[in-house]
């Protein structure tokens, strides 16, 4: 099993994901816990400070993936 990355208090935690971001290092956060509490406490506790720092959005331009990356909508074939 791999050894966690971040351990600490919310604020810890969230310093270093944001040295990462901001060094280029990651791009995108995937979580892993064993308990669900700890993904819990990411939510309440971490990822509002993401988000006041501009790493992790409060709010999504669009409401579909293909929205929110700018990606063009087909043309529906079936209505020709």
């Amino acid at each position: 099993m791999p050894k966690p990355q971040w351990m600490g208090s919310a604020e810890q935690v969230a310093e270093k994901i944001e040295h990462w971001y901001r060094e280029g290092v990651m791009d995108i956060l995937l979580i892993r816990q064993d308990h669900p509490a700890g993904f819990e406490d990411f939510i309440r506790l971490v990822v509002p400070i993401l988000q006041d720092k501009g790493i992790f959005r409060k709010e999504y331009e669009d409401d579909t993936l293909r929205g929110n990356l700018g990606l063009p909508y087909p043309e529906n074939r079936y209505t020709k």
